[in-house]
């Protein structure tokens, strides 16, 4: 990794590190935001760190919340073309928008919903080249939509995550996922919410700014980093708190009163 294109995004994931292997192989990355602050940034800057020239990383991109068009149109300005890297079969996309699961009474249909999905996913990861198994970053965008696909089932949805967990162990696969916390706000954290953050590796909770909202600060970032597998250092085992500002074609990173 470049140290010059580092960040304090970078340094809290553990990506500022000098190593040929992908940081964060083998991991759980959930991210948290809120309607008011989205951390749709964040995968976008994850996805442009995993697809990097000198990255052999592949991405699996489960959708439930935009068209391709939408990412692609976004990490083009970032300076990744998604478009180059589905033909180079670096970048897999599977458009979940209009999912539906079954019924209660249709639920052991092997064919259809997430289980379906899964199938897919797995499908994917053993029709790449055998070195390509290896080094997969699995992105899910969003569990809150997938919840309503699933007809408000937290139980489908859990189901769902804890396959796709087997993945990390099996080809020691990346998982990141996004949700929405608010939208719970108001009720008891769902099942599958709870065992994400209780899987995560990493926890990243984009949240406005407790003193209020500003023009040139968009939200903060807390990071809980529970520490490196693969016999890396543990010193990172801990909880980074910074400022963002998303930009057009880039993210400032910045700690509280450093700026002026």
């Amino acid at each position: 990794m470049d140290q010059r294109s580092s960040n304090l995004l970078d340094e809290a994931l553990g990506l500022d590190c000098q190593t040929d292997r992908w940081a964060l192989a083998g991991r759980v990355v959930a991210i948290e935001d809120s309607v008011e602050t989205s951390g749709s940034f964040i995968l976008h800057q994850l996805v442009k760190r995993a697809l990097a020239p000198n990255s052999s990383t592949v991405v699996l991109f489960i959708a439930f919340a935009q068209p391709f068009s939408h990412y692609d149109r976004i990490l083009r300005k970032l300076g990744c073309n998604l478009a180059a890297q589905r033909v180079n079969n670096r970048f897999f996309f599977f458009d979940k928008l209009t999912l539906q699961c079954p019924d209660v009474d249709e639920r052991n249909s092997p064919v259809s919903g997430l289980v379906a999905l899964y199938g897919e996913i797995q499908e994917t990861i053993y029709g790449l080249p055998e070195v390509s198994r290896k080094n997969v970053t699995i992105i899910i965008d969003d569990l809150s939509i997938v919840e309503v696909a699933a007809n408000g089932s937290s139980d489908y949805v859990l189901d769902f995550l804890h396959y796709c967990h087997t993945l990390t162990s099996e080809f020691d696969c990346t998982l990141i996922t996004l949700n929405h916390e608010d939208i719970y706000s108001s009720t008891e954290k769902p099942a599958f919410l709870l065992q994400t953050e209780y899987l995560a590796d990493i926890l990243i909770k984009a949240e406005p700014l407790a003193t209020g909202l500003a023009t040139d600060v968009h939200g903060q970032l807390t990071v809980l980093n529970k520490g490196f597998n693969h016999g890396q250092m543990n010193s990172r085992n801990k909880i980074r708190n910074f400022h963002f500002r998303v930009k057009e074609n880039m993210v400032e990173y910045f700690y509280p009163g450093s700026r002026n």
